[in-house]
């Protein structure tokens, strides 16, 4: 009798003994089949590319790109399921295992292996591409989270869904329990309160002028007093934006 179609894995790690760790737990499960090793993010991205493994052993600091940039360059619909092998600290981790996704700390403990590969056998019998979204987004968040300030945000385009950088967004828009991100001529619409946001942001970049309005400083073109105390915000793009006096006194601290 046939057994079941082993579950392709690529393992990614700059550190040979990381990844000979994972390899020799990963031979210990017979329904798993390693397809390939890769030591950096950008070689990482290829063999993705290319071999379109069932899940990813994903370390989150490599050369040229991390585990998140991979995360990025690939896209959580085309990403395979990630577990990610990291020696982030504690608090981080906490993020992460939020998530139906998972991650190993080093150095790899083999019961938690053996979890993280239940977890990805049950994921991998009955996966939906929506919850993977979900679930990438998670991690995004909490790799967010940990340089402090929000450095890109998904966002859905059309019918897929794509990675906006922070430093890209021109200005924000408050529409009911949504945000629109205005990015170079186009716009997204994201599902969390103004407050959420400008709380993720690095205040150095944005600043709220208005109770529904955000925006990116270095977009700023002039600003000009208007009535009542307001002034007028004329942005790069030469979109005109309201800035109240409640919110004008932060730009005397800019200086």
């Amino acid at each position: 009798m046939i057994g079941p179609t082993p579950i392709r894995a690529l393992v990614a790690d700059d550190e040979a003994f990381a990844r000979q760790r994972i390899l020799q737990l990963l031979r210990q499960e017979p329904d798993f089949q390693v397809v390939r090793e890769c030591a950096h993010g950008g070689e990482t991205v290829e063999a993705i590319r290319e071999l379109k493994p069932d899940v990813v052993f994903l370390d989150i600091q490599m050369p040229e790109l991390d585990g998140f940039g991979v995360l990025e360059a690939i896209g959580p619909e085309r990403m395979p399921l990630t577990i990610f092998a990291t020696a982030f600290d504690q608090h981080a981790m906490q993020a992460f295992e939020v998530s139906a996704l998972d991650y190993l700390l080093k150095p790899i403990d083999p019961d938690r292996m053996a979890k993280a590969l239940a977890r990805a056998r049950a994921m991998l019998r009955g996966t939906q591409p929506d919850g993977l979204r979900l679930q990438l987004e998670t991690l995004l968040a909490a790799g967010n989270q940990s340089d402090a300030h929000l450095t890109r945000v998904l966002v859905k385009h059309d019918e897929h869904h794509v990675f906006v950088k922070a430093g890209d967004i021109q200005w924000i828009e408050a529409e009911d329990n949504y945000v629109r991100l205005h990015v170079e001529g186009t716009s997204h619409l994201l599902r969390m309160s103004m407050a959420t946001l400008l709380s993720r942001l690095d205040p150095k970049e944005f600043r709220r002028i208005h109770r529904s309005s955000i925006v990116n400083l270095d977009q700023i073109h002039e600003v000009h007093p208007w009535f009542s105390g307001d002034h007028v915000v004329i942005m790069k793009d030469g979109t005109r934006l309201t800035m109240s006096r409640t919110y004008r006194d932060q730009f005397k601290e800019l200086g």
